[in-house]
């Protein structure tokens, strides 16, 4: 699965979080996919697991 823009990438993700019962479900499934979700201050962002750097923004 290639996800290219940043729109792909929210659109996956909200689509898991559809499909999981909870937060930390949703968190455990997206990393299988090699992705995680930060918090910080200014709110939440998909980050890549092997690359480490922000993706796109959540809220």
């Amino acid at each position: 699965m290639r996800l290219e823009s940043t729109n792909d990438i929210h659109a996956f993700v909200m689509d898991e979080r559809a499909k999981a019962v909870s937060e930390r479900e949703w968190r455990h499934r997206l990393r299988g996919y090699g992705y995680a979700i930060r918090d910080d201050a200014e709110g939440a962002y998909v980050t890549s697991i092997l690359r480490g750097g922000a993706l796109c923004r959540l809220n």
